[in-house]
């Protein structure tokens, strides 16, 4: 096992992936291995066999994808299904961006092929989409139709999913392997989540513990 001062070397003279943007990177000496937060609106692409990606979606979506044999991972998070006629209303006028999912699915998609990757040996698991907030318009609901949709369309098959609900999610995902682990956020945990989404949402406008593990194998 190597040490944090071995990780953050190996970190500094690794060649980063063009094709990935995201947010925050940390060294977790409980897990011995180098975390990814994906944020909402953020894509990452890796093939660093020590690192983890981690995200917490409310009503949001993330797709894990990896290549098996290229040992080649990645996820996304998407806020809403898609920006339509090249009108993202109050969302600003960044046209490509990864807060929609027909966005999201391709910049992740595509990074991974850049990389070498194939689309017949994709593994994708989809997560998210829960209904949490007592507005009408179930915007979880479109978000996680929205993504499997996208895959049947795109000839992609879905080798694992969960979806819907009415409580926020926190996924780690092992790209390496393919592990999923699910938790279900309530109390604190769950109102810190449904916090974040709606101050994100916001600032998006005005600037142009856990239960239930489950794992995905």
């Amino acid at each position: 096992m190597r040490s944090a001062a071995a990780y953050a070397d190996a970190a500094s003279t690794a060649a980063p992936i063009q094709t990935s943007r995201a947010g925050r990177r940390f060294y977790d000496s409980a897990q011995a291995a180098w975390v990814v937060k994906i944020l909402p609106g953020e894509f990452y692409v890796t093939r660093d066999k020590e690192e983890v990606l981690v995200t917490v979606l409310g009503s949001c979506v993330s797709a894990c994808i990896r290549d098996p044999q290229m040992q080649i991972g990645g996820m996304n998070h998407f806020m809403l299904v898609q920006n339509k006629s090249g009108s993202s209303g109050a969302w600003g006028n960044e046209l490509e961006s990864a807060r929609f999912g027909n966005f999201a699915m391709e910049k992740l998609i595509n990074g991974m092929l850049k990389l070498g990757c194939q689309r017949e040996r994709m593994e994708i698991k989809v997560f998210g989409g829960a209904n949490v907030t007592s507005a009408k318009n179930e915007i979880g609901t479109d978000n996680g139709k929205f993504v499997l949709s996208y895959l049947e369309t795109e000839g992609l098959r879905c080798a694992a999913q969960d979806l819907g609900g009415v409580h926020p999610r926190r996924i780690i995902y092992f790209p390496m392997t393919g592990k999923v682990v699910r938790r279900l956020l309530t109390g604190r945990d769950e109102a810190s989540a449904l916090r974040d989404e709606t101050n994100y949402a916001t600032t998006l406008v005005t600037r142009k513990p856990a239960s239930d593990v489950q794992l995905f194998r």
